[in-house]
């Protein structure tokens, strides 16, 4: 299914089918494949005593990338929407650097700060694709899949906090 179709010199999105539930495959690729660092940093940073902290900094870090990712999604989606008004279009753009600014701290933050930081971050950019639904047709998948991308990386962040909050116990 083409979500562009040209017409002279103008391209229009399109309506997607809402009935659509399942993404494209290279679009279900790409986003599980995302998962993969929260997959494995996770973990690494929860039983590799001597190594946790770069483990859940390095987890961390791709967390912001990841955040500031999605977050350019809006600014895309306010190029590619012409049915979109100049205020709403506006918003978009708006939105769409919040999530990078969001998660720019969190690189200089310890891990206690940084994953609740970031899993703000992605839940508010969720809640966000949600009233982005309300003013325009997405693909059916879209919100299902952004949930579950979105909860198996709030899931990762909360979990790569452990190391820190076991150092903070230890020196206190």
């Amino acid at each position: 299914m083409t979500l562009f179709v040209a017409h002279s010199r103008k391209e229009t999105m399109t309506k997607a089918p809402a009935t659509l539930r399942r993404p494209p495959n290279s679009v279900a690729w790409l986003g599980y494949g995302g998962l993969i660092p929260f997959l494995f940093l996770t973990p690494l940073s929860l039983i590799d005593q001597q190594h946790g902290m770069v483990w859940s900094d390095a987890l961390y870090s791709y967390g912001a990338i990841i955040v500031s990712f999605i977050g350019a999604l809006h600014w895309g989606f306010a190029i590619a929407m012409p049915q979109l008004s100049d205020k709403q279009r506006s918003a978009l753009y708006i939105w769409s650097v919040i999530p990078a600014l969001m998660a720019w701290p969190a690189l200089m933050v310890s891990p206690i700060l940084a994953g609740p930081l970031l899993v703000i971050a992605f839940i508010t950019h969720y809640v966000q694709d949600h009233r982005l639904s309300g003013l325009v047709a997405l693909p059916g998948w879209y919100l299902p899949l952004r949930f579950r991308l979105t909860s198996v990386a709030c899931i990762c962040l909360i979990a790569g906090i452990y190391p820190s909050i076991k150092d903070f116990m230890a020196t206190t």
